[in-house]
């Protein structure tokens, strides 16, 4: 069966021409991250996922079906930037790094650091499989933009890939995605603003990622606006907010100055059955590839 012949909703599977690749095409509206990387999984594919969102891109690549690299945006996914983030090379060593190996790859800078005896083999592989799983992470709750797999597009040269199992990574983004839908059942707008409530609470002890939204509370603020200052996800700005409405300390209003926005869910509300039907065509479709 040819590729026009596919369901329109999966964005098709459409031929570059005369390489004889066909590459997986989309919009997220119809297709969620967890749903394509099971399918990466199933057929066992080699290349990298490119996802267009709203403000930044990433790109997730893959050997025969398992995670191998990742970079989000702008993010400095350098070798040095991440075993700094981890603790695993002080802020001494790390400028060092930067002023005295500026010109040196990973792969080179990782057999430097092994032997000087700072960082182990384990150490490197345990630190990139989390920082690229972290960045997986934060995919699973785009809904909006645009996405496509470029076959037999693997990592650059100069990086260290890993080689990892996307099934945990799957059955987690499955159970971030359940969690939204019912966030969104709470909190069915991100445009709406919240402010204090009368009621006087003591003793309540908050975390840090619940300060950085408990600062920005003013009806003048959306919640949209307050994620998109403190870099939270979707979900994180959901859930920090949900607790806050049953600890009884904010309420949501309507911004002031504002109509009334629409509520609308922005998870993908294909029919279940339908969902499944489309699916099933397009693993059969990306086996043959």
């Amino acid at each position: 069966m040819g590729a026009a012949f596919l369901p329109p909703a999966l964005g098709l599977l459409q031929c570059p021409g005369y390489r004889g690749h066909m590459a997986l095409r989309g919009n997220l509206r119809d297709f969620t991250i967890t749903q394509l990387l099971n399918l990466i999984n199933l057929a066992g594919k080699t290349g990298t996922l490119i996802l267009d969102g709203p403000s930044e891109q990433a790109q997730v690549a893959f050997r025969s079906g398992k995670l191998a690299y990742a970079r989000l945006g702008k993010e400095d996914g350098s070798l040095a930037s991440i075993l700094h983030k981890a603790n695993k090379i002080n802020a001494n060593q790390y400028r060092a790094i930067v002023e005295r190996a500026g010109q040196m790859t990973d792969k080179e800078l990782g057999l430097l650091l092994i032997n000087a005896g700072y960082v182990t083999q384990e150490d490197i592989l345990l630190n990139l499989q989390e920082y690229f799983t972290g960045i997986v992470r934060k995919l699973f709750t785009w809904v909006e933009g645009v996405f496509r797999f470029e076959n037999d597009m693997l990592p650059p040269d100069e990086r260290i890939s890993v080689k990892l199992d996307l099934e945990n990574i799957i059955i987690e983004g499955s159970r971030q995605l359940r969690e939204l839908e019912q966030l969104q059942d709470e909190i069915p707008s991100l445009d709406m603003a919240l402010k204090f409530t009368d009621r006087p609470l003591t003793n309540v002890n908050l975390s840090v990622e619940e300060w950085k939204v408990v600062k920005f509370v003013d009806p003048k603020n959306t919640m949209r606006q307050i994620a998109s200052t403190n870099k939270l996800s979707e979900l994180e700005i959901r859930r920090i907010v949900y607790g806050l409405l049953q600890a009884g300390l904010v309420e949501m209003v309507r911004p002031a100055g504002a109509a009334a926005p629409p509520l609308t869910k922005q998870i993908p509300g294909q029919d279940k059955q339908e969902q499944k039907t489309l699916i099933n065509k397009l693993i059969g479709r990306i086996r043959t590839l």
